[in-house]
């Protein structure tokens, strides 16, 4: 073998946003399972070079990072152009943000999903999006009744199977609006240019490698506030009901869906914990307060523009399409991510020693 032919790569998965919470841990698993991945980023979120670092040191050489912003075409299609495959991941995430700046909100999540679309289309490459429960709006005509610690739908295939894609889009709020735009236009590249696409719209995804903001991943915000005696602020009465996701599973519905790429395509998916891994606020900070031995100061606000009193995905249509299951139970995720969390974001802080899983 020549020394020119000992150093070939061979043709590396995309993931588009590579250094966030579920971008790294979905390369990891495809470095982990001996494939190359190139990460593309523009690393505009504080402290995610920890996480291209943990890949680095893992895993050398087959990856791969292009530092480029979505909203730049001709640097993204120059940085895609050998991928084999594409996970798009990279958006701006909050709802709150998107309110203030709705501008940057569509820029990165509508405009800069279209830059991928057509950077793939360049290609070939098949492309899996990154979409969101929020597509399906604040959800009015699903009727709730107030129980102690939660709410609960009226419908009682709803409380049994969860929110189905078939309950149809009604984008709310600037965020929900480019999110699902994004949607849109990456199962249309399906119809209009034969690009095998597809979409997860995900619900609540926690684990480790999340950071943990008010906005951005809240199961960890609960935790990191509760170990570090910080008040948690909740916006409306905290009887909210989420299906929360451990990211492990999450991974492996990416890469499940992607493997059955041809076959999918064109085809949206509802992905989260579903009904046996529905929570609500209430009952979730119940849990890490028992968990972490904690006295949680919880204080309210008025309740956040678009908010879904209860959605937990029907994930029926994901799992008959490609066998997946949600495997991690709520509780013994959460304290995976408690102890995760205490090792790598709060080691200088002595008051989060009391945490004893």
């Amino acid at each position: 073998m020549t020394q020119k032919h000992r150093h070939v790569r061979q043709a590396p998965v995309a993931v588009i946003g590579g250094s966030g919470f579920i971008g790294s841990n979905l390369a990891d698993s495809l470095l982990s399972d001996g494939e190359t991945v190139l990460v593309v980023d523009n690393l505009s979120r504080p402290g995610v070079e920890q996480n291209l670092d943990w890949l680095a040191q893992k895993h050398g050489e087959r990856l791969i990072v292009e530092i480029v912003d979505i909203r730049d075409l001709s640097a993204l299609a120059t940085a895609l152009a050998p991928a084999k495959a594409i996970f798009h991941l990279a958006a701006q995430t909050a709802v709150t943000t998107s309110l203030s700046d709705p501008a940057e909100d569509f820029d990165i999540n509508l405009k800069g999903t279209f830059n991928v679309l057509e950077a793939a289309r360049g290609t070939g490459a098949p492309v899996v999006f990154a979409s969101t429960n929020k597509v399906y709006g604040s959800l009015p005509q699903i009727a709730v009744r107030q129980a102690d610690d939660h709410y609960e739908p009226f419908d009682e295939e709803v409380r049994t199977s969860g929110v189905a894609e078939k309950v149809g889009l009604d984008f709310c709020t600037p965020y929900g609006c480019s999110k699902g735009a994004a949607d849109q236009y990456v199962l249309d590249y399906s119809k209009s240019y034969g690009l095998p696409t597809a979409v997860l719209r995900m619900s609540c995804i926690y684990g480790p490698r999340q950071f943990g903001t008010e906005d951005q991943g809240w199961v960890a915000h609960f935790l990191l506030s509760a170990l570090s005696g910080q008040p948690i602020t909740i916006y409306g009465d905290g009887r909210q009901v989420r299906d929360i996701l451990h990211v492990s599973d999450a991974v492996a519905a990416y890469r499940g869906l992607l493997a059955r790429i041809e076959d999918l395509k064109g085809q949206a998916f509802n992905l989260g914990g579903g009904p046996r891994n529905a929570v609500s606020l209430r009952v979730l900070l119940a849990e890490i307060a028992d968990m972490t031995g904690s006295n949680i100061t919880i204080r309210h606000d008025h309740e956040r523009t678009g908010d879904q009193p209860y959605f937990v995905a029907d994930t029926r249509k994901l799992q008959a399409a490609t066998g997946w299951q949600a495997h991690v139970p709520w509780r013994e995720g959460v304290c995976d991510l408690a102890s995760w969390l205490l090792r790598h974001r709060l080691q200088s802080r002595p008051e989060a020693t009391r945490y004893v899983a």
